[in-house]
């Protein structure tokens, strides 16, 4: 079985790579310039489902967000995915926000709009 070791992309079997996907296999959606902002304000203009929903992107930077508090708190913290907060630690939900400057925060946008 041939192996790379030397390139961007490797696999145990290299035929993997060469297949390629056939006309008949599915084809997932592929952003622009592998540019997901770029994906996302097409899709926001065509219609078109983005790459990566917005639902995914959600849940995938607060693993990280829960994450970084942890260790910032040097503590485990228990959350409430629905809440959307930690449960009965204030001091962990102080973490979920920061003041916002003007004119780059939903506060300053919604003001102006209402």
């Amino acid at each position: 079985m041939e192996k790379s070791h030397n390139a961007a992309l490797d696999a145990s079997d290299l035929k993997m790579l060469r297949a390629g996907i056939k006309d008949n296999e599915i084809h997932l959606h592929h952003s622009p310039k592998n540019d997901h902002h770029l994906d996302w304000l097409t899709s926001i203009k065509t219609g078109q489902p983005p790459a990566a929903p917005a639902e995914v992107g959600h849940r995938s930077c607060t693993a990280c967000l829960l994450a970084h508090a942890a260790m910032k708190l040097n503590r485990e913290l228990k959350w409430d995915p629905q809440a959307e907060r930690y449960v009965n630690d204030e001091e962990a939900n102080a973490l979920l926000s920061r003041p916002q400057r003007a004119p780059y925060g939903t506060d300053y946008v919604l003001a102006k709009q209402g």
